[in-house]
């Protein structure tokens, strides 16, 4: 499937971009990084503009952060519920719920690029939680800049070899999500003492 919409980047290029990243703001399964990646590349190759290529990724991406949170401010608890009957998809919005109750809005954040299969998630769990829409739509744009600046860029950097862009983008955020994981961890251990302590 990835090289089927990989060999539609040329012919459909800026909108096939902002489709996929759209689609994967809702958690449908469409290879967005990749086609991100690729979309780098083919700007580096001249057959499309980079800032045109980012602008679109970051049009469908916001537009799908918003649809999601939209879905769960207007479906609330009851739609959470609905979709949580599924285990795969119960876990998935348990550690979104849990990444919200700890970091907030930054939470939405790290849940754009470093966190992203949570990302979906993370929409409707916002919106059906009661997150206010300016401090969501505030942390997810910036999160998704980074996102969207990382896999093209990397695009544009690599274009020749996107497949050693991919391996190196996914190794280095698996350290980074490492790293944070430790540091939530201290956090919480930290709060817990002091409670403890009290």
């Amino acid at each position: 499937m990835t090289d089927w919409f990989l060999a539609l980047v040329p012919d459909y290029g800026l909108w096939l971009v902002a489709l996929t990243t759209f689609l994967s703001c809702l958690a449908l399964p469409v290879p967005s990084s990749m086609l991100m990646l690729a979309a780098g590349g083919f700007a580096a190759a001249g057959d499309l503009t980079l800032t045109g290529a980012a602008r679109a990724a970051l049009a469908g991406a916001i537009l799908g952060d918003q649809v999601g949170f939209g879905l769960g401010r207007a479906g609330g608890p009851a739609l959470l519920a609905r979709i949580g009957a599924r285990p795969a998809r119960a876990a998935a919005l348990e550690k979104a719920r849990r990444l919200l109750d700890l970091r907030g809005p930054v939470a939405i954040f790290l849940t754009r690029w470093l966190f992203s299969p949570v990302g979906p998630w993370a929409n409707l769990a916002a919106g059906a939680g009661g997150l206010a829409w300016a401090r969501f739509t505030l942390w997810g744009v910036l999160g998704e800049m980074v996102w969207v600046g990382l896999y093209t860029g990397m695009g544009w950097i690599f274009a020749g070899n996107l497949e050693a862009a991919a391996d190196l983008l996914s190794s280095g955020l698996g350290v980074l999500g490492g790293l944070g994981a430790m540091l939530l961890l201290g956090f919480w251990l930290r709060a817990v003492a002091r409670d403890h302590s009290a």
